[in-house]
């Protein structure tokens, strides 16, 4: 997630206008962590330089498909706060360069694990238009097309298909789905089915 992004994310989330009106606002702030992940490690490092609010806004790099990165850097992260999951997960444009990099079972293999870690997830799946796009702009750059392009099965309408994965395989619900981003794209947020409070006995 792109720091910008990030950023006024966690603006929003506190009703903050401007990055300007504190370093590190008081009160709910303190209760507030986000923790943003990328594969791009120049990427994290720019972040990390120019965060507003670093105490609260943690950046990453990592490969969410490499468990051994993975498992332990997100359970140290989370036992820094007493918590087994995250309260929302937000996955913007992501699913698929996990699908055409690591196939069918890669993309599946992503969602459950969104889904395991998370009470609330909003995903923008990019649609299908996207995937020939990017296959294009391989062709034209006279690479290899990517490994798995030619054999996805789970294709066509990819917000459709990203819905029933996680409402059928992954114990989710949609919650809502909130029409179209300025490039076309949509936006749906799920709940696990089984969400209980942390900390609940």
């Amino acid at each position: 997630m792109e720091q910008e992004l990030s950023v006024a994310l966690y603006q929003h989330l506190l009703g903050l206008q401007d990055s300007r009106s504190s370093p590190e606002p008081p009160g709910a702030a303190r209760e507030l962590q986000l923790l943003c992940c990328d594969i791009d490690p120049e990427l994290i490092r720019r972040a990390q330089q120019s965060s507003p609010f670093p105490a609260s806004i943690s950046f990453a790099s990592l490969d969410f498909m490499d468990s051994g990165a993975r498992e332990p850097f997100l359970s140290s992260y989370l036992e820094r706060f007493g918590r087994s999951s995250f309260d929302i997960g937000f996955c913007m444009s992501v699913t698929m360069w996990i699908h055409l990099n690591h196939g069918d079972g890669g993309l599946l293999e992503f969602l459950a694990l969104l889904a395991s870690l998370c009470t609330f997830l909003l995903v923008e799946p990019q649609p299908w238009r996207c995937y020939r796009a990017a296959a294009r702009r391989l062709r034209r750059l006279g690479r290899d097309d990517f490994e798995h392009f030619r054999s996805l099965r789970i294709n066509g309408d990819m917000a459709e298909s990203v819905t029933r994965i996680l409402t059928q395989q992954c114990a989710m619900e949609l919650v809502r789905s909130f029409g179209s981003t300025g490039w076309d794209r949509s936006l749906l947020l799920f709940k696990s089915a089984s969400a209980r409070p942390q900390g609940s006995g």
